[in-house]
């Protein structure tokens, strides 16, 4: 089958060099049962890549499915891959098959492979490596020949370097690695996505179709696209509801791209582009550093009561102005906010050494914190904290926080 008919089979559209070499690929790949780890920024298209491989396999009228392990919480992904015996844990009413039981003889696809926990990954490797599969609550290994295929936005090597992601899985997964080239990497293409887009929702809604003038192209054709085919459809669509104009010039196009224009003239929230791990880790720190300020807002202001509750006096042996012999004034330096420089201030400390607050005792506070004001409801707590939940069980587990740390 020729690249003109897979595309036309699967709304791919462009004719970049670096596309079309992903689609060969999967295309000669097709035919064997090697593992295939497709890898590309958010928003590229990765899911059509498993697609392809499995339509053109020997394995084409056997089940595929598509599982987002990033959307599986964590105690739960294991009986959903492999399956769990009656009994298994509380709730387990009934047997039940696993993804890869289920798609014996077929392709799974394991989206956002990086998210799966250390002990999945364990399991997976396992799967890859043997055939074999235990479900959870059984001792009994049983057979599954699945065709593996598996995508990623998240860098694996660093992953691995980070201890997030095991090497011996990730070669088992990389055996035919497929890169998605980014959007801003096929300009040639972004004009014809656009206008393909821009079509779709105009016969959609019965409308005219926009068009762009040469400045809007330009504009269009050298913007970054961090979001990337995804942000594209996006722009495409906001534009074809919101303007009454069908004729699109650059200066209204600037409106909808967010490096363009003040986040206030965006009509509608762009998504955003940074990594999900990333994001999560950033706001976590910004949630620690304001509760820190707060904390010594308010231990700045006890110590200062105190001190007043004192009045206390300097005796002739003492100079004027001396605070008692077991209190020192040391300067400090409050975090910083996002935006905001740090500032010297002046705090009142006991002679006991304090502690450092390293990274990792911060994070775990402020999560024992949270969970402690939402009763262990870590679903509250993970929206307290500006996290996924899928990231709080994670943080959960890698700073020891057990039901003891919580009451």
């Amino acid at each position: 089958m020729d690249l003109t008919t897979i595309k036309q089979r699967f709304g791919i559209i462009g004719n970049d060099d670096a596309l079309n070499r992903a689609l060969e690929i999967a295309l000669r790949v097709a035919a064997t049962d090697l593992s295939v780890l497709v890898t590309g920024e958010s928003g590229t298209g990765k899911e059509f890549f498993p697609q392809i491989i499995h339509a053109n396999s020997a394995r084409k009228h056997g089940n595929y499915i598509a599982v987002n392990c990033g959307a599986i919480p964590e105690g739960t992904i294991d009986s959903e891959l492999f399956g769990h015996e009656k009994g298994a844990f509380t709730g387990a009413t009934e047997s039940r098959k696993g993804y890869f039981e289920v798609a014996d003889g077929g392709t799974i696809f394991l989206d956002e492979v990086a998210e799966l926990p250390h002990t999945t990954q364990v399991r997976l490797l396992r799967v890859l490596q043997t055939g074999e599969f235990i479900r959870v609550g059984s001792s009994k290994a049983q057979k599954t020949n699945v065709r593996v295929v598996a995508a990623t936005n998240i860098n694996l090597r660093q992953a691995i370097r980070d201890g997030r992601f095991r090497e011996d899985l990730y070669y088992r997964l990389n055996t035919v690695p497929i890169l998605i080239p980014p959007l801003r990497e096929r300009k040639g293409d972004i004009f014809l996505l656009f206008r393909k887009f821009a079509s779709d929702i105009a016969l959609q809604y019965r409308m005219p179709a926009i068009t762009l003038d040469e400045g809007a192209r330009r504009l269009l054709e050298n913007y970054a696209w961090p979001g990337n085919i995804r942000q594209l459809k996006n722009v495409a669509e906001q534009i074809s509801a919101v303007e009454e104009s069908r004729a699109i010039s650059g200066e209204i196009l600037k409106k909808y791209l967010p490096d363009y224009a003040p986040p206030s003239s965006v009509p509608m929230v762009m998504e955003h582009s940074a990594p999900k791990d990333m994001s999560d880790e950033r706001e976590l720190l910004y949630k620690v550093l304001f509760d820190l300020r707060a904390d010594m807002n308010e231990m700045k202001r006890m110590m200062s009561e105190l001190l007043a509750e004192r009045r206390y006096e300097p005796t002739k042996s003492e100079p004027p102005g001396l605070m008692p012999h077991h209190y020192t004034v040391s300067p400090v330096r409050q975090p910083a906010m996002p935006d905001e420089e740090f500032t010297d201030t002046e705090e009142v400390t006991d002679e006991v050494p304090r502690e450092e607050m390293t990274k990792e005792k911060a994070q775990r506070e402020a999560v024992v914190r949270a969970l402690r004001k939402h009763n262990g409801k870590r679903r509250e707590a993970a929206r307290e904290l500006f996290i996924s939940e899928r990231t709080l069980y994670r943080k959960i587990k890698e700073l020891n926080i057990d039901e003891n740390d919580i009451k």
